[in-house]
């Protein structure tokens, strides 16, 4: 058995270590073993750099240890910190917490067999027999060249060389100066230009391409494409350097696969169409999840900031009334206009004992695809979803007139806010339908969010805001201000739009059709087309939050 798979194991006289490569910055790049290492770890001691990558991982109450800092952090609810009483390094607390039986994970940046100082914690346990393993991670100098967009071989199977410019001899440097093999450099951004000269004066040509990348995985990646006579000022006019942040590592690659000709083809990563924005998301937390991890795929940053909270009706009678009428059958159809409607019948079925089972001979029906989710993981498979819009006029669009002949019972029970329109229940009562119209659950303006999220707002710092409802634009601007006039403003439909024009925004970006995933792309698709205009006006591709104020595109839909 793995070391870590377990989670009640034998307690050993010594514990267990896994040596851990945590990447390159991209949580995603975490390898399924770490995982499966970090689920099982009682203490985890990672590098700064890291410690947020894998920290999620591990479970409640794991004791974490920052090696950048002198101090033990238990992670739970009653969070305590217990200061040793003197500094000790990495190796020392890997040893104090194997020998009491303890399973550590030790994680670091990259891949641990490049590490300078993992090999020698690793002799440390071997010398006290202490069982170790070793959980491979994806080196900085192969993925962040790969996010760069920068192959490192080609099909005549180019030489690659590996060098870290902080400990490399005049011999290294002579070999590979003398070399026309693909280089990858591990340096700092202030010394990118002193490794270039090291090459040229070891025999490399001035001309030859080189690509710089910081950040490398993450959303702040940037690179630059120069040669190697070129990049010191090329750093310069991108005013890169100086900077106070010169000290901040980068993975420089050397020789022609590394052509800005050719990387403008294969930069996949920063050619996103919303790469590096910093997106506010307005929604209730469990609605924002989803809607969040397809921002994440264009590249962008979610913030997610909840302005309505969603809180049980004053008067709980009505509702207990109408799920008792769901079980006696009373109703031929219950109609879910939201996410947070099928949360409040399925907590009303756990009160009472219920599941799923309870909407047996009852028709269901839901306003669109993610309240059809929903309802399939409550266990309810939904008899009709609007297929066109996805509303409440498009689910009156095919739903069924009352007919006597097939129609046993002519009651709908229809669960929702407090503070729904009532286009649907008119819609019903047209079409010949009875309607149980019962408050499910109140809407509320949530509190205000930190101090520094509501600066960001009105200040400029956000890229974009995706408004989802006429109630969303009025609780942000009621709890955080109104949003910057160079943030990008996104709404869902024509009704949210309004809103938000009457709050004195202009609205840029507009759902072809009222779901939050069309928003999400058409906001990409908004993104994509912005830095498509740069690129073909030959200007730097900018972020929203980058530009001047007052420098607004014109609305478009």
């Amino acid at each position: 058995m793995s070391p870590t798979t377990s989670n009640h194991p034998a307690v050993p006289a010594h514990g267990q270590v896994t040596f851990l490569g945590a990447g390159p910055g991209d949580p995603g790049l975490l390898t399924l073993r770490a995982v499966e290492a970090l689920a099982g770890a009682d203490v985890l001691i990672a590098e700064p750099e890291v410690l947020d990558v894998v920290r999620t991982h591990a479970p409640a109450g794991v004791a974490v240890v920052d090696t950048g800092t002198p101090q033990l952090t238990l992670v739970d609810e009653a969070s305590t910190t217990v200061v040793p009483p003197e500094p000790r390094d990495a190796a020392n607390l890997v040893m104090e917490a194997a020998r009491g039986g303890k399973r550590v994970v030790r994680a670091v940046s990259g891949d641990p067999g490049l590490d300078a100082y993992a090999a020698g914690e690793m002799l440390k346990c071997a010398s006290e027999g202490i069982t170790f393993e070793v959980v491979p991670g994806i080196a900085a100098g192969v993925g962040v060249p790969a996010y760069a967009g920068v192959p490192l071989r080609d099909a005549q199977g180019t030489d690659v060389r590996f060098v870290d410019a902080r400990t490399a001899s005049d011999r290294c440097w002579t070999e590979v100066g003398t070399s026309d093999g693909t280089v990858v450099v591990s340096t700092t951004l202030d010394s990118v230009a002193a490794a270039a000269a090291e090459l040229v004066s070891a025999g490399r040509k001035p001309d030859t391409p080189l690509t710089v990348t910081v950040a490398g995985t993450t959303t702040r990646q940037r690179t630059w494409s120069a040669t190697l006579g070129s990049i010191a000022q090329t750093l310069k006019q991108a005013k890169v350097l100086p900077s106070p942040e010169g000290h901040r590592p980068v993975i420089a690659v050397v020789g022609e696969r590394s052509a800005a000709a050719q990387r403008d083809q294969l930069s996949w990563f920063e050619s996103k169409p919303l790469f590096g924005w910093k997106v506010l998301v307005p929604r209730t937390k469990e609605q924002a999840a989803s809607l969040s991890d397809q921002l994440r795929s264009y590249g962008a940053v979610p913030s997610e900031v909840p302005t309505i909270a969603v809180e049980p009706p004053r008067t709980p009678q009505q509702m207990e009334r109408a799920v008792k009428g769901l079980v006696t059958g009373r109703y031929e159809w219950i109609a879910f206009t939201s996410v947070n409607a099928v949360k409040a019948v399925r907590e009303k079925f756990e009160e009472y004992g219920l599941d799923a089972r309870a909407f047996a001979g009852i028709k269901v029906a839901a306003v669109g695809e993610q309240t059809a989710k929903a309802l399939i993981a409550f266990g309810v498979k939904p008899d009709l979803v609007p297929s066109g819009e996805q509303s409440a006029a498009g689910l009156l669009e095919d739903w069924p007139p009352y007919d006597p002949v097939f129609d046993p019972i002519d009651r709908v029970f229809l669960p929702r806010a407090d503070i729904a329109t009532e286009t649907l229940v008119a819609g019903l009562i047209e079409l010949g339908w009875e309607v149980d119209d019962v408050t499910a659950y109140r809407t509320v303006r949530a509190s205000p969010p930190p101090a520094e999220t509501r600066e960001a707002i009105k200040g400029g710092g956000f890229d974009a805001v995706l408004f989802t409802s006429s109630s969303t634009v009025r609780n942000l601007v009621g709890i955080a201000g109104k949003p910057h006039n160079v943030t990008v403003i996104a709404c869902i439909g024509p009704a949210t739009a309004k809103t938000a024009e009457e709050h004195g925004l202009r609205v840029d970006v507009m759902a072809p059709e009222p779901s939050v995933h069309k928003l999400a792309e058409a906001l990409a698709d908004f993104g994509a087309a912005r830095r498509a205009a740069a690129l073909d006006a030959g200007d730097p591709v900018t972020r929203p939050s980058e530009r001047r104020p007052g420098a607004r595109r014109r609305r478009t839909t």
